[in-house]
């Protein structure tokens, strides 16, 4: 490696990423980046892979998601927190890292709230090509909060689905997205229940918030041929389906270890049977077999849709030429040398030992250093 190579970090803020896709256009990030899920989810059996790690409170959950295929390293720092509206926040915010795995160098660091939004709605039109009966053009969105949208148009343009049955809870959002749906041209219908909503409907996507043990579906809403998207049920606690909704139907998941913790298959016994969705894309397994089956996504988010995400942003930012960076490992030229990259670092000479002890705030000139009391 060449001496005092320079180390540049590519940066993507909130307000430059959404520039990128104002410019670029929604119908063709949302199908770049479900380009790249599928060409990731092909080569699943290269990557190092772990559930993600998460830290969870009374209000919510911070997470952080890691993932390589030896070349490149990916994380995503995460939260869930349903709560945020009361304080003006998003429910889920989010950033991400790409580093080089040859030399540990971040390459790219990226806000993630808003590709989130993007990656979730592209990987639910990854699966649902490869699960929904050929042809769907209705689908029901239970749960129109802030992903509703993102899952409408990547349905729109990348299944073809031409009418939105509608419901929330809230029917503040409910008012919101079909506002939203008017000025993109997308016909969206409101109903009064979950029941009314998915009657008739080819897909079902369920994207609501609540950190709860919730039943949106039940059994009799269920019709033959239905492609369940379960997109809610995302942690410990959380989940949006009937157990019987599960057993009626042909369920697939990303990642199943993580699945089984996070998903809607908690509440199933640990035999549950389930199918990873790369072994559909990779020919390995079936997906739907009949056209009266019943088959369920049970998307918990993992990883690896981040890892495509990133690396799609990554490109499209070069693809526009955009070419912010931060410094963010320091340039030296000696590389053992960092503390010759602190400006001025002679002032840094040790002080009388009693003047080191004097400055140490609420400490007296008497007392001993904590953590030096048995120093020989």
């Amino acid at each position: 490696m060449p001496t005092n190579r320079r180390i540049t970090t590519r940066f993507l803020s909130a307000e430059r990423l959404a520039a990128m896709v104002g410019e670029k256009g929604l119908a063709p990030c949302l199908a770049g980046l479900a380009g790249y899920i599928d060409e990731d989810f092909r080569r699943w059996n290269v990557f190092a892979k772990t559930a993600r790690v998460a830290n969870h409170s009374r209000d919510g959950v911070i997470e952080l998601m890691p993932i390589s295929d030896g070349e490149l390293y990916a994380f995503k720092y995460v939260n869930g927190h349903p709560k945020n509206f009361r304080f003006g926040l998003s429910t889920v915010m989010a950033f991400g890292v790409l580093a080089d795995v040859a030399t540990g160098i971040p390459t790219l660091v990226s806000e993630l709230t808003l590709t989130t939004a993007l990656r979730t709605a592209a990987m639910s039109a990854v699966a649902a090509r490869a699960l929904a009966r050929p042809g769907s053009r209705r689908m029901a969105v239970i749960g129109n909060g802030a992903q509703s949208e993102f899952q409408a148009l990547a349905f729109h343009h990348l299944l073809g689905i031409k009418e939105f049955h509608l419901y929330d809870s809230d029917s503040a959002a409910t008012e919101k997205l079909l506002g939203n749906l008017d000025k993109l041209g997308l016909r969206g219908k409101r109903f009064a229940s979950t029941k009314e909503a998915v009657k008739g409907v080819d897909i079902v996507t369920t994207v609501t918030a609540d950190k709860t043990n919730a039943t949106i579906l039940t059994p009799e809403m269920i019709e033959p041929g239905m492609h369940i998207n379960g997109v809610g049920g995302d942690c410990p606690g959380k989940t949006e389906l009937h157990a019987e909704v599960l057993r009626m139907s042909r369920v697939f998941v990303e990642y199943e270890p993580q699945t089984r913790i996070e998903g809607d298959i908690q509440q199933m016994p640990a035999d549950f049977a389930v199918t990873e969705l790369w072994q559909v894309l990779t020919g390995q397994a079936l997906g739907r077999c009949d056209p009266g089956d019943v088959t369920v996504f049970d998307s918990v988010g993992f990883a690896l849709e981040d890892y495509s995400a990133l690396r799609y942003m990554r490109d499209l930012a070069r693809e526009l030429g955009v070419e912010d960076a931060i410094s963010l490992i320091p340039e030296l030229p000696d590389p053992k040398n960092l503390f010759g990259f602190i400006p001025g670092f002679e002032a840094c000479l040790p002080a009388p030992a009693e003047k080191a002890v004097a400055a140490w705030p609420g400490a007296a000139a008497n007392q001993a250093v904590p953590g030096l009391a048995h120093a020989a």
